[in-house]
C-alpha cells in the first residue's frame, strides 16, 4: 500500500500538535509525517503526549494506535514556540518538495498539508505565494483550482490569492475556461458526479444589476458560462453572490464558483470551520489542506483542534480509494 505523506508546515505554529494527533488512527495505508523527528519528539513531550514516532523506510502496514510514522526532514534551527525563524523556511520548503516529488514519482498516493507560514518564508528571500502555487509550478501544469469543502458546501476559487485590486483583470475567458475544465473534469473523476451541477458568483455586487454595477458579467464572465450549458453542463450564469449562499439555492449545487477568495470562503468557512478542508484541483495527484493558519499563539498549548487534518487525510484517502 503506497503511503499518504503528511507536511507538518510551520515549525513554530501548530502542524506538529495536529500531526501528533495522527497517532490516535488506524488506517487502510501507511500515513506518513515529515518532520524533524527531534522537534516531533520534544513536541510531544512538551504535551505530554505518549507518542511513538516510527521512522518510516517503506512500510506497507498502517502504525498501531500510539504509533506514528516519520520522515526524517532535519531543521536548520532549534525552534521556539509561536516564534518564527527565517532559518527554517527552507525545511517547510523541503517538506513540500520531497512531498511533490514522492507522488509525482509514483512513491506516494497524494499529501495531505499542515499549515505553513508564508511570510516567513518571504522574509527568507525565497518568494512563496503559497501551497497551491507551489505544488503547480512543481507539477508544471497550467492551471490548478482552489477548492474548499465541508460535508454540504464546495467552493471553487476562479482567482486565489490576489490583492483586490487585481481581480476584476484576472478574470479573462482564457481563466475561466481553464478554472471551470478542471473543475467539472475533476468533480467527475475524483468525486464520481456524473453531472455536477455549478452554480457561479458574479463579481459584482448585484452580479452587476444588468451593467449598472460593471460591465464584467455581461462582457466576460456570462458568455463563457453560456457556452457550457450550450454544450448541456449544469450551471448557472452569475448569480449575485450575496443571495446565492442561501440554502434553497444550495440544495441542488455540487459546487459554487466564486470569482475571488473572500467571496466564497467566509460562507463556507463559517458554516464549518475547523471541519473543512481545502483540495488543489488539476493536479496530476491528490492534495488536500487544513482551513486554517499556523495558530503560532496555540502551539503546544494543547488547544489546538486537529479536526480539520483529520477531515483531510480522511478525504485524501477516499479520493485514493476511487
Amino acid at each position: 500500500m503506497l503511503p499518504l505523506y503528511i507536511t507538518s508546515g510551520e515549525p513554530a505554529g501548530i502542524g506538529p500538535d495536529i500531526c501528533l494527533s495522527l497517532a490516535d488512527r488506524i488506517d487502510e495505508r501507511p500515513i506518513v509525517v515529515l518532520a524533524d523527528k527531534q522537534m516531533l519528539q520534544q513536541r510531544a513531550e512538551h504535551l505530554g503526549l505518549n507518542v511513538e514516532l516510527v521512522d518510516y523506510v517503506g512500510q506497507q502496514d498502517s502504525c498501531a494506535v500510539g504509533q506514528l510514522y516519520v520522515e526524517h526532514v532535519p531543521l536548520a534551527d532549534t525552534v521556539d514556540l509561536g516564534q518564527l525563524d527565517a532559518n527554517n523556511a527552507a525545511y517547510v520548503l523541503e517538506q513540500l518538495r520531497r512531498s511533490a516529488d514522492y507522488a509525482m514519482s509514483g512513491k506516494s498516493v497524494g499529501v495531505a498539508t499542515a499549515p505553513v507560514q508564508k511570510s516567513i518564508i518571504n522574509d527568507a528571500g525565497i518568494h512563496f505565494s503559497g501551497h497551491t502555487e507551489f505544488y503547480q509550478e512543481f507539477a508544471g501544469v497550467p492551471r490548478v483550482v482552489m477548492m474548499l469543502a465541508t460535508k454540504k458546501l464546495r467552493v471553487a476559487l476562479a482567482t486565489t490569492h490576489l490583492a483586490l485590486r487585481d481581480v476584476p483583470d484576472a478574470i479573462t475567458p482564457e481563466r475561466l475556461h481553464q478554472v471551470i475544465d478542471i473543475l467539472i473534469h475533476d468533480l467527475k473523476s475524483k468525486f464520481k458526479i456524473e453531472q455536477p451541477n455549478i452554480l457561479v458568483c458574479g463579481l459584482n455586487p448585484h452580479a452587476g444589476e444588468d451593467g449598472y454595477l460593471g460591465m464584467e458579467e455581461i462582457e466576460v464572465i456570462n458568455p463563457v458560462l453560456e457556452s457550457y450549458r450550450e454544450q448541456g453542463v449544469h450551471m448557472s450564469l452569475s448569480l449575485p453572490a450575496d443571495t446565492l449562499f442561501t440554502p434553497e439555492n444550495l440544495k441542488d449545487a455540487d459546487a459554487v464558483l466564486a470569482m475571488y477568495h473572500d467571496q466564497g470562503l467566509p460562507v463556507l468557512k463559517s458554516q464549518g470551520f475547523g471541519e473543512a478542508i481545502n483540495i488543489t484541483l488539476g493536479l496530476p495527484f491528490i492534495r488536500t489542506s487544513v482551513d486554517h493558519g499556523t495558530a503560532l499563539s496555540l502551539a503546544g498549548t494543547g488547544l489546538a483542534k486537529s479536526s480539520s487534518l483529520h477531515v483531510a487525510v480522511d478525504l485524501a484517502l477516499d479520493l485514493a480509494r476511487q
